[in-house]
This record gives C-alpha cells, structure tokens and sequence, in this order.
C-alpha cells in the first residue's frame, strides 16, 4: 500500500469522525494523565523515603530518675554503664556514628521544640532522659541496636524515629495504589471508547472497504488505517498528558517545593520515565483495542 493513500485514508477517516477523534483524545490524555499522576505518586513515596530514612537516628535513652523498664531498677545510668553502652556501639558494624545528647542539651531542644507550648513550663532538665542518638549504615538494621541494647542495664528504651514515620508512608502508599487504580480504569475507559470509535468508522466506510476487498486488497491492508487512527489519537493524548504531568512538576518546583524544604521531591527524570510507560501503555492499549475491534465488525 502506498504511504500517500495510506496517509490519505487515515486523514479522511479522522476529519470524518471528528466528533468521536476528539473525544477519544480527551478521554486518553485524561486517562494517561492519571496514571502518570499515581506513578509520580509513587516516585514521590520513594523519594520522600530515601530522604527520611537517610536521616533517621536510633535513640538509645538511659535510665534516668523516672524511668520504671526493669533495665532500670538498679537506679540511674552510672558512669561505667554510660562508658560501656557508648563503646558497644562503636563496635556495632551497622552504626555510622554515635552522638551523647545530655539532659541539658536534651532540655535545651524540648525548651526549643515546645516554646509556645504551656507543657514546657512544667518540665525540668532532671525529668529529661540522657540518650545516645545513634546514626546508622542502613537504618533498615535497627533489630540489630534493639536485640543488643534493649534489656540491658542503664538502658531505659530503644526508639527507632522510622516507627514515627510509617502510619505517614503507609497512608501516602495507599493515596499512591488509589491513584494508579483510578489511572488503570480510566485507560480502560479510553480503551472501549477507542474500541467504539472504531467501530462506528468500520461500519460508516463499510462500502469503501467491500470495494477494497473485490479489487485484490489485503485484511492487513483494509484494517490499517483504522489501526492507524487509533493509534494516531493515543500518541497526541500521550502528548497532552505528558504535558500535563511536565506542568505538574513546574508547580511543584516553583510553588510547593520552596516552601515545604523538609523534604525531597521527585525529579525531572521520573517525569520523563512516567511518561515513556505512559506512551508505551498508550499504544499497547489503542493497538490491542483497535485489533480486536477490527477483527470482530470489520468483516474482510
């Protein structure tokens, strides 16, 4: 088949089905532009993890005058368990580093942290544990500090500061599987629209491709341009929705990122791989929709 007649019949059979072309590309921009949403969601989680856990410490508080764990019954940490507790830790391969924090310097941070809070006015500096903040390796390995500290006379608690963060992460993993849901049903949506549109060209063009057929034309032939339009509408939805998700990110860099600086957000690189999946989802959809389409109301 020529490319020109080729060419020629796709641009008639989308000028024909304008109507139906249009909704077709909407509906997939729309549809892709979801799923995008929820795989940058996903990048976003992975992101947000890396830059917290990376800054997560291991808390080793000791026993101090109010502690009541049976590791403490002995009374408050004496300078030799102190000694002790600190050097076991530097010979943990899992600990990067080791920081003493006082109860003076644990004083001075609860003072800082709760100022316009009335509970600071009712706490001394003896009341506040002296701790260990431990930094490690992998902060995955916190069994390891736990099993070797936890119990251990002049140790009141072992606290990892990741168990603050996971209800947090756990609720954005199920924002992030909602949204790739919505992103799949949509693109379902978009498969059966594509699906009718299709339908509704083989049967308008019915007569050309019976001509088609009595003058020696191949199945692959007469099917083609119509694969070809749907086909053609999925690249300029993928478009649209790549669009969208690259607008997306500018916000993000110029309007959100500046002001929530606690945290990472996901790159330009993970927008450019969202959308290679979301072009390479497009065709397989549209081509899938298009074949089985074709094959059952194009009668050749």
């Amino acid at each position: 088949m020529r490319a020109g007649f080729l060419l020629s019949e796709v641009r008639i059979g989308l000028r024909r089905n304008l109507t139906m072309t249009f909704a077709v590309v909407v509906t997939t921009a729309i549809s892709l532009s979801l799923l995008g949403i929820g795989l940058l969601s996903n990048a976003q989680v992975s992101a947000m993890k890396d830059y917290w856990y990376d800054k997560i410490e291991v808390s080793v508080f000791l026993c101090g005058p109010l502690s009541e764990s049976p590791s403490c019954s002995g009374g408050v940490v004496t300078d030799e368990q102190r000694t002790t507790i600190k050097a076991d830790l530097d010979l943990l391969p899992v600990v990067q580093s080791v920081y003493y924090e006082s109860q003076a310097e644990a004083f001075s941070r609860f003072q800082e942290r709760f100022k316009d809070s009335a509970i600071a006015q009712n706490v001394t500096a003896n009341q506040l544990p002296e701790s260990f903040r431990v930094k490690l390796e992998d902060p995955t390995q916190f069994a390891v500090v736990v099993s070797a500290f936890s119990g251990r006379p002049g140790v009141d608690v072992v606290q990892d500061q990741r168990s603050i963060l996971e209800k947090f992460f756990k609720l954005l993993e199920v924002l992030r599987n909602g949204a790739i849901a919505v992103g799949l049903a949509s693109v379902f949506t978009a498969a059966l629209l594509i699906s009718n549109t299709l339908r509704i060209a083989a049967f308008n063009r019915r007569r050309e491709t019976g001509v088609m057929k009595l003058v020696g034309a191949s199945s692959f032939s007469i099917q083609l341009p119509f694969l070809l339009e749907g086909i053609i509408s999925a690249i300029i939805g993928w478009g649209l929705a790549t669009g969208l998700l690259a607008g997306l990110k500018q916000v993000i860099d110029t309007n959100v990122a500046p002001l929530l600086t606690f945290t990472r957000f996901f790159g330009w690189n993970e927008v450019w791989v969202a959308s290679a999946w979301l072009l390479l989802t497009g065709l397989v959809v549209s081509t899938l929709a298009s074949l089985i389409t074709l094959r059952r109301y194009l009668k050749v």
